[in-house]
């Protein structure tokens, strides 16, 4: 993780080694990203999936959304901006809530669009 205070955004970046995540392993990262995220208090975030290999299939979105999503919400993110490759059909899309988001997410193939829509 990486902290931009000036930018008031902070940045979760997946490296290959996730390719031996499970679903509890994945979780506990989460957990471990909300954690930052409440003690940061930064309304931005830019999550780097670009190397994130693990299954699919062990990614739970409803643990996701029960368990961390409401402390990102309380703790104040505005903005979720998503790296991942070019091919992802909601790259270009409006940015979107999903789940019990308050914020919007918007995916980019672009950091440097990721950024500038995190900065807006």
């Amino acid at each position: 993780m990486i902290d931009y205070p000036d930018n008031d955004y902070l940045e979760v970046r997946w490296y290959d080694g996730s390719s031996v995540l499970t679903t509890e392993t994945f979780s506990q990262r989460q957990a471990v990203i909300a954690d930052v995220v409440e003690q940061c208090g930064r309304s931005g975030m830019l999550v780097d999936t670009l190397q994130l290999v693990m299954d699919p299939g062990e990614i739970d979105d409803d643990w996701r959304d029960a368990n961390v999503t409401p402390r990102f919400n309380a703790a104040g993110v505005r903005k979720l901006a998503l790296l991942v490759p070019a091919a992802v059909p909601l790259v270009g899309a409006a940015p979107m809530h999903q789940g019990p988001a308050e914020y919007p997410t918007a995916f980019f193939a672009s950091r440097t669009d990721a950024r500038s829509w995190l900065e807006s």
